[in-house]
Formats: C-alpha cells, sequence, structure tokens
C-alpha cells in the first residue's frame, strides 16, 4: 500500500492532501501534526469528498513522525498552528534529519516558499543527499510567471512555456529568449516594452499563495512517482560545478521515485548565463 506523509496540517498541508487525494495517486495518505486533531479533521473533510469526486484514497492523522518509515514520499509543509507556520529553521532541520533517518529511500518535498534555507542546512550540514530533498514552491511561481505572460501576449496558458532560475524575490531569471508562446519564441510575440512590464511584476509573484504551493508540490510528486518525463522547476542545493556547494537556487529538473533524476542545463543567452551564474556563486 503506496503511501504519502504530509508533515504538517496547515494550509499548504491540507490543500495538498486534498489534490493528492483527488488524483489517486497513491492508495493512503498520512497528515503529521502536534495538533492530531486537526490533522484528524482534516483528514476526514477530504475523505467526505470522496463518493462526489469518485477517488479511493484514504487518508488519517496523526501527531507520530515515525509515520514516514515505508512512505514513498514525505512532504514537509506548514503547521496547524495559528498562524500556518512553514516548518524551516532548526526546528524544520531537527525534523528533515529526524524523517532522513527513518526512512532512507523516499524524496523528501518541501513544499513551502521559505524553506530554501532549510534545503541548504539538510545537504550542507546534516549531510542528506541532494537528490532526495528539494522544494517544489518554484513551480508555483513558474505557474504565476506563466499566468502573467498569458495576459500580456492575449494567450492561453498552456500554450506557454518557461522557465524561471535563480533565487527569489530579487534574483529571479527569466530566460525570454528559450520561452515560447504558441510555438514561437516569446521574443517574438511580445514587445521589449511588454518584457520589461513582465521582468517589473515578476518579484511581486513571490511568495505563492498555499493553493499554488500544494498544486506545485502535488504536480511534482505525482511525476516523480509515475516516472514522468517532465521538466519542473524546483529548490535544488547545487553541486561544485554548478555554484557554490551545496547553495540552493531554482533549476529546471526531472524526477525519479527516489527524487531528483537529473539536473537540466537550460539554454540561455550570454547575458542570461551570467547574472546565474553571478546568482548561484554569490
Amino acid at each position: 500500500m503506496a503511501t504519502v506523509v504530509i508533515l504538517g496540517a496547515g494550509d499548504i498541508g491540507g490543500a495538498l492532501a486534498r489534490q493528492l487525494a483527488a488524483i489517486d495517486l497513491v492508495s493512503r495518505i498520512v497528515i503529521v501534526d502536534d495538533l492530531a486533531t486537526v490533522a484528524a479533521g482534516k483528514a476526514l473533510d477530504v475523505m467526505q469528498s470522496a463518493p462526489v469526486d469518485r477517488y479511493h484514497t484514504n487518508l488519517v492523522g496523526s501527531a507520530d513522525v515515525a509515520s514516514v518509515v515505508g512512505a514513498v514520499a514525505v512532504v514537509i509543509a506548514d503547521t496547524a498552528a495559528a498562524p500556518s507556520t512553514e516548518w524551516k529553521d532548526d526546528g524544520g532541520l531537527a525534523l528533515l534529519k529526524r524523517v532522513a533517518g527513518l526512512n532512507q529511500l523516499a524524496p523528501i518535498v518541501c513544499a513551502g516558499a521559505l524553506q530554501a534555507g532549510l534545503i541548504e542546512k539538510a545537504v550542507g550540514e546534516a549531510g542528506v543527499s541532494r537528490n532526495r530533498v528539494f522544494g517544489s514552491a518554484p513551480e508555483a511561481l513558474r505557474s504565476a510567471v506563466i499566468a502573467i505572460t498569458a495576459l500580456e501576449a492575449n494567450a492561453a496558458p498552456v500554450d506557454i512555456s518557461l522557465s524561471v532560475l535563480g533565487r527569489p524575490p530579487h534574483q529571479i531569471i527569466v530566460p525570454w529568449d528559450e520561452a515560447s508562446i504558441a510555438g514561437r519564441t516569446a521574443t517574438q510575440v511580445l514587445s521589449a516594452a511588454q518584457l520589461q512590464r513582465l521582468d517589473a511584476r515578476i518579484a511581486r509573484l513571490w511568495p505563492p499563495g498555499p493553493y499554488g504551493l500544494a498544486s506545485a508540490a502535488a504536480k511534482m510528486i505525482r511525476s516523480a512517482l509515475t516516472r514522468s518525463p517532465r521538466i519542473h522547476t524546483a529548490f535544488v542545493a547545487t553541486a561544485r560545478d554548478e555554484g557554490a556547494a551545496g547553495r540552493v537556487s531554482m533549476l529546471p529538473i526531472t524526477l525519479q521515485p527516489s527524487g531528483l533524476q537529473e539536473l537540466i542545463a537550460p539554454a540561455l543567452s550570454a547575458r542570461d548565463r551570467v547574472r546565474l551564474e553571478t546568482t548561484l556563486r554569490s
């Protein structure tokens, strides 16, 4: 019985449980939070919508972090304490180290927008493989950038392909030369003034909201577990030959059941390559 464990029953954790359940990806989802009654309540709420939306995923709530044992994926989200708080800093690192010790195979997905530092510490201080721990929030940012680009271009979001690189919120790079809109490069469709207008708006898209963050995490977990070749944008700790070793940046990747499969080298103009290398080494 394949199980995904979500650590945190806050806004992100609850939304993610609903999205994962609805796509019938795994047979069981466990929501873990110190406030076990809140976790159980959210699990029951999602379960009660199963007959309406016709999915079969079983959900339970718990306060026991040991629930991660045997899970096929673990998500570090946000606590149910008011207001919902993302797992990060020393508390997040202690939790992540415990998870990595209890389950030595499953990918650990950091779903929050404020967890880049947690990933850096997990890889640099705790020795967790960068292939196992990565962040899904950049995929939510990419989706938001696609949405505003679609409005600017008067196009359908599904017809737009682009990447976001760097470190949010002030070092975000969108390589417009490699972006495409309905089969044409973005620079052919959009004027220089429109591209400048988009670049000026991008920093304000960070951080994404809980539903966007949940959607991004669900999408990436699905790709990992189904071995989809789809390329995603993630927070990834860089290796020495890619930048400052252990420094986390938004980069394109493919996934497999154990986590990161391949880091995809983006096709960049000379200007964007210099910007990205500067960001990686800063």
